[in-house]
């Protein structure tokens, strides 16, 4: 059962990515301004919405391990930071892609970029840190570095609504939107979820099988001794 579960998911993800892909780039009509370019809205509040997704995985986890002081805590927190970086690392490349026809620059320091490059910094840092000191006090030292970084997600979130800027909003309930713009918005959002769900897991499941050798290979030392 657990093997099937393991072939299901990844099947069922780049189905729904091939459907992301078709309705974005077929289903959706074509924005009267910014044309054909616009279409990568679609993928890029995708990978944005994934992000914020691992980014909230590595502070209920951050917070789980501070609390119990478990391993499997401190391995799901690293795995949802790495996917949750390479999201955002997505989200920092389609964004120049769409703004440079639209806005005519490669990069602009609009709050919500700006915000947006901080928390790429701030979750690589958390990275750097779990390698850089090992084993239970650098597990420590980056729960609680990953629990005051977490404050930026929100931040990049409202930053559209509390400061002026030029980056467009999308306002509750896809208000401002064309309707057909809805469903395949929230095809590619649930593609890159999921996605971002499998490589949490499969990053986490490696990550316990690290622990288990290091565990036996002690272990085969102790009993050498």
């Amino acid at each position: 059962m657990k093997r099937n579960t393991h072939i299901i998911f990844p099947v069922l993800a780049l189905l729904t990515i091939v459907a992301a892909l078709a309705a974005a780039l077929l289903l959706a009509p074509t924005e009267k301004t910014m044309g054909d370019v616009q279409r990568i809205f679609y993928f890029h509040l995708a990978c944005a919405a994934a992000a914020f997704v691992s980014f909230t995985c590595v502070l209920v986890a951050s917070i789980g391990f501070i609390l119990r002081r478990e391993t499997v805590w401190d391995n799901l927190a690293t795995a949802a930071a790495e996917v949750g970086v390479l999201f955002t690392t997505f989200v920092l490349v389609t964004g120049p892609l769409w703004a440079r026809p639209v806005w005519g620059q490669w990069w602009v320091w609009d709050p919500r970029l700006t915000t947006t490059l901080i928390l790429w910094f701030l979750y690589t840092g958390y990275l750097v840190l779990r390698q850089t000191i090992p084993g239970y006090r650098g597990a420590m030292a980056a729960a609680v570095f990953s629990v005051l970084a977490y404050v930026d997600v929100p931040v990049v979130y409202f930053s559209v609504r509390w400061w002026r800027g030029i980056h467009p909003q999308v306002l509750r309930g896809g208000g401002g939107l064309d309707p057909r713009m809805i469903p395949p918005l929230l095809i590619s959002v649930a593609a890159f979820l999921l996605l971002s769900g499998i490589l949490i897991r499969e990053r986490f499941y490696l990550a316990n099988a690290a622990d288990c050798v290091d565990r036996i290979a002690v272990a085969l030392e102790d009993m050498e001794l």
